[in-house]
């Protein structure tokens, strides 16, 4: 059938109105804005040349309690509808797709359902059970049960009957709400907006998640999930007639109109601030001393005033966004504190927007001065002026990311949309999301703002007397929105060594309660739901009435991408592409051979080379040229294996940068300042990079928990783990923690930082490479010539191996090596845990890398999901072939168990040993590996990444090899491969817990009758 492809306003369509057309030329796409007559739904596309398409229907869901109602919706609904009657369509289209992104995701006042995928027959078929799932879900109680909250009896140590709490969603939420970012948000939000529904935390309490009913669960539904209150969004290539045909046919036909009273009420604004104090779980092992956290949040403007949100979002950057920002630098130099507070910055996901900012990591008694702090610098900005060289940087941040297209985090429609759901559902203006020229416009004439680019060209000079922003608009702003605004809150959240053991007490004494107050036919129904609901887990179901792919949709070549020329001279590759105006570049400097003493520093001198100054400006003036002529320039360490035949180790610094095509020049000025005139005698900034490392590291323990569980398990596999865990790792942190806690290091370390500089930045050293298109590149080539002249001679550092770490150890060498694999538990404040097991196999370019690549989907799929998440209640279950480096593991996520999920492993290696699956299921964990090797990337990232393959020997040869071997899969081929590597005793894996003291020490006692427990470790040791 053909469909058209052009229409014009006031048109009709299936059923739809086109109230709007609107050309958005930065992303080179046109937008229809349509209503549906009868229902009232609305309904945005995107018409592209991209060819990964994306799809997203969204309900405003307007929570009234803390229960989580929102949040397990979104969880029961994937759990079979009308037209699927299967356990789980969503995980098990996972299998049977193409996607390059599928998920489901609840926010404070809207439900969303996404996907992403570059086929068509996939498209339609992932359109059809998402469909079906959000308007026709079942609901069955044993599935909300199962996802939300459910009584169970488990044995005691003593042997006694007890009642726990079990589900995927209240544990999630027990794992998100033990780390203080996540209590802190949900706070401040319950403490700014009170009278909305903001004032409840959306994603659940753990203390709320069992007071709701099966019932008001499918009432939530009924009165939410209805086209009347629907936002459905299209984007790429495909025709918008055909999308809003499948709809009006599928869903809309079955519906009429009706008000669903959905809207979010502006909060009532304050006459005064106030002070709230909440408290944090911290563990009896941590000193409380500098473990608080204070910050002032103000109310904003309203999220439809699209001129506001612009306006706010440059404050954020001029406030806030780089090291130079004013009140970042304030609060970072004076001392109080290690970085800024969780939550800070401008946050327009609510109707009402909101700005915070503030310190963590401050003592007791030091949150009056932060507030303080914050309003002295604000006064202060007011009555001296803001320079227009902030505001050029945060204008140019702003074109910059609205310029650029990636895929990354997400993909580029997924971004979009997420982008403007937030207007568009509080009927805002979404447009003026996706095209803000004229809203920028009337910004430069509101504030009398001057082109620094034009008027200097670049940032060596200083323009400040010129460039003063004279008409005091945004001061005025700063002054509405920060100091004259009652609506405020200051916020302290407190840690609290009792907290977690008085919520358990409490979790205790109402189970208890609950059991006492229990009649036999309740006891009975109990035990009967148990049963059940293991009966429902472990059936075998047919999921043949689901849509599908088949193998021969999947196309057998790979991207490959190739260097469009090479200069011998500046050992420059490049690549020619349209990259939207932008150029990038990135070099490889070598660090194999820095003496041992150096290597733990690498990841902090990265940090610190950006962020400490040079010998001719200090921090913050090459913070403000970076956001000035900048998209972000930085440097990361890698560490892996080669594949240049000799299975080598390889670690190299991967500096990169990006830039308009008009700030080439500046930014090579940057970066050769930077490589030619570093400089870290500023201890003091050194000291605050640290203490901010430190903090973050800290924090992103609990919230990343299964990767550092992975990491420490694998360590001890091959060098290159040893040294990803030495640079990214629990090994890091505690590293860093212990570099801040000695007062008299930071001369050492700056010296340190100095030496490996003077060894990475020499001119042997850098292997460099562009992409862009033609003009861009003969732009950069003279620059890259005189950058690398710019630094010294030298000869380059070996980047193909490292020396001193004992191969034999590891097993690299010989067969006979005495390796030890860490069984290990790492104690931490949270109310969850991390398991995770990692074992040696073969790396990519061996016959049997493909075949494990396809064990790893099947058993998350087949396996790992039904045990761990369904059974065991933890939110995920993973297992993971790293083909580079030949590691296969196990993780869970916010998981309840540890000894359990221990043993759930060992089976699934008798799982996959058995080969009792399919066919079937092997071609759909093909599907699944295939997916990943076809996620598109833009042309920039792409070109990067083509460039780092080469650099690591990993050949184009090598990956089709692998895609095509991997497309000829057959059974056999897996049982011969799960045989031979997963027949292995259980001393010969790493193992790894992250999880809080009592929960290991009681895995422990467990673990002993088998003469076997796990060696304890602090993290904060």
């Amino acid at each position: 059938k053909e469909y058209k492809t052009k229409f014009e306003v006031g048109e009709e369509i299936c059923g739809y109105k086109v109230l709007r057309i609107e050309e958005i030329e930065d992303i080179k796409s046109t937008l229809y804005q349509l209503e549906h007559i009868r229902t009232k739904a609305r309904h945005i596309h995107l018409a592209s040349e991209d060819k990964e398409n994306t799809f997203g229907v969204t309900f405003r869901t307007v929570p009234t309690d803390s229960t989580g109602v929102a949040h397990i919706l979104e969880h029961t609904v994937l759990c079979g509808s009308e037209k699927y009657d299967v356990r789980d369509p969503f995980f098990s289209m996972l299998k049977r797709s193409l996607s390059t992104f599928m998920n489901a995701l609840t926010a404070s006042d809207w439900t969303m359902y996404p996907f992403s995928t570059q086929n068509e027959k996939d498209f339609y078929n992932l359109m059809d059970v998402y469909l079906d799932a959000s308007f026709f879900p079942k609901l069955e109680e044993l599935s909300f049960k199962q996802e939300g909250h459910r009584l169970e009896f488990e044995l005691s140590e003593s042997g006694e009957e007890k009642l726990i709490y079990k589900g995927v969603v209240y544990n999630e939420m027990k794992g998100a709400m033990s780390s203080p970012n996540q209590i802190l948000g949900r706070a401040l939000m319950n403490a700014l907006y009170p009278d909305t529904t903001y004032s409840f935390n959306s994603g659940g309490e753990p203390s709320d998640i069992p007071k709701l009913t099966h019932a008001q669960l499918k009432e939530f539904h009924a009165r939410y999930y209805h086209p009347s209150n629907a936002f459905f969004y299209t984007y790429g290539s495909l025709p918008l007639e055909k999308h809003l045909e499948v709809i009006t046919t599928k869903v809309l036909n079955r519906f009429t109109s009706i008000e669903p009273n959905s809207e979010v009420t502006p909060q009532p604004r304050w006459r005064e601030p106030k002070i709230v104090k909440v408290p944090y779980p911290l563990s009896k092992d941590e000193n409380p001393e500098k473990k608080y956290q204070a910050c002032v949040a103000w109310l904003t403007a309203d999220i439809k005033d699209s001129f506001e949100m612009l306006v706010l979002d440059v404050l954020d950057h001029v406030l806030l966004g780089n090291s130079a920002s004013p009140l970042r630098k304030s609060l970072i130099d004076s001392g109080l504190g290690s970085a800024l507070s969780d939550a800070s910055g401008f946050d327009s996901d609510m109707r009402d927007t909101m700005f915070a900012c503030g310190l963590k990591e401050i003592g007791k008694d030091d949150a009056v001065k932060v507030e303080k702090l914050i309003f002295e610098t604000l006064e202060k900005l007011c009555k001296t002026g803001i320079s227009s060289k902030l505001i050029q940087s945060a204008i140019h941040q702003i074109e910059f990311h609205k310029k650029e297209i990636t895929n990354s985090p997400h993909p580029f429609g997924i971004k979009l949309l997420l982008s403007f759901i937030g207007t568009w559902i509080h009927e805002g203006d979404p447009v003026l999301s996706l095209n803000f020229d004229e809203e920028l416009d009337r910004f430069k004439r509101e504030c009398g703002y001057i082109d620094i680019y034009e008027d200097k060209g670049n940032g060596s000079e200083s323009c400040e007397d010129e460039c003063k922003n004279k008409n005091g608009f945004l001061e005025k702003k700063i002054r509405d929105y920060f100091i004259d605004n009652p609506h405020r809150v200051l916020f302290i959240l407190e840690p609290d060594h009792n907290m977690e053991e008085q919520e358990n007490v409490r979790i205790e004494n109402e189970l208890k309660a609950i059991l006492a107050s229990l009649k036999p036919e309740k006891i009975a129904s109990i035990r009967e739901d148990s049963e059940k609901l293991i009966q429902l887990q472990e059936e075998k179901e047919d999921v043949s009435v689901l849509p599908t792919l088949e193998l021969s949709d999947v196309k057998p070549d790979i991207e490959i991408i190739k260097p469009d020329s090479f200069d011998k001279v500046s050992n420059l590759t490049c690549y020619e592409k349209s990259t939207s105006d932008i150029l990038y570049f990135t070099s490889v400097n070598g660090i194999g051979s820095l003496s041992e003493d150096l290597k733990p520093l690498i990841p902090f001198f990265c940090r610190a080379f950006t962020g400490a100054g040079t010998a001719l400006r200090d921090y913050a003036e090459i913070a403000e040229l970076m956001d000035l002529y900048t998209g972000g320039i930085g440097i990361a360490p890698y560490s892996g294996t080669g594949f240049n035949g000799d299975e080598r180790p390889v670690s190299f610094l991967s500096l990169q940068s990006k830039s308009l095509s008009r700030n080439i020049e500046p930014m090579f000025d940057i970066l050769s300042e930077l490589m030619s005139k570093f400089s870290f005698k500023d201890v003091t900034r050194l000291k605050n990079l640290l203490l901010q490392y430190r903090a973050g590291m800290e924090s992103s323990i609990v919230a990343n928990g299964h990767r550092y569980a992975m990491s420490l398990a694998a360590r001890n596999l091959s060098v290159s783990s040893k040294v990803a865990e030495m640079w990214h790792g629990i090994s890091q942190f505690q590293f860093i923690k212990s570099l801040t806690e000695q007062s008299d290091i930071i001369d050492n370390i700056s010296s340190n930082l100095s030496e490996i500089a003077k060894q990475v930045f020499v001119q042997g050293n850098v292997k460099p490479a562009v992409v862009g298109d033609k003009n861009a590149i003969i732009t950069s080539e003279s620059n890259i010539v005189k950058m690398i002249q710019g630094i010294k001679p030298g000869e380059p550092l070996d980047f193909t191996h490292l020396q001193n770490i004992n191969s034999e150890e590891l097993g690299q060498n010989s067969e006979q090596a005495s390796i030890v694999y860490p069984f290990e538990g790492w104690m931490t404040t949270t109310s969850v845990s991390f398991v995770a097991q990692a074992f040696k196999t073969v790396r990519l370019g061996d016959p049997d890398a493909p075949a494990l690549s396809a064990i790893s989907r099947l058993l998350r799929s087949l396996y790992l999901h039904r045990e761990i998440r369904e059974k065991g209640g933890a939110y995920g279950g993973f297992a993971s072939y790293n083909a580079e480096e030949g590691i296969f593991s196990f993780a869970s996520y916010r998981d309840p168990n540890i000894r359990r999920t221990l043993d759930v492993y060992r089976n699934a290696c008798d799982f996959i040993i058995s080969g009792d699956y399919t066919e079937e299921d092997i071609k759909e964990a093909i599907l699944q590996v295939c997916a990943d090797i076809d996620k598109p990337e833009t042309p920039g990232p792409a070109s990067i990444k083509a460039f780092y393959r080469q650099v690591l020997g990993l050949t184009d040869e090598k990956r089709k090899q692998f895609k095509e071997s991997l497309l000829a899969l057959d059974k056999q081929q897996i049982i011969n491969a799960a045989e031979k590597y997963f027949n292995i005793s259980e001393d010969k894996k790493g193992t790894a817990v992250i999880s809080s003291r009592e929960q290991l020490e009681a895995s422990n006692q467990n673990l002993k009758r088998e003469q076997k427990e796990f060696k304890l470790f602090l993290i904060n040791n």
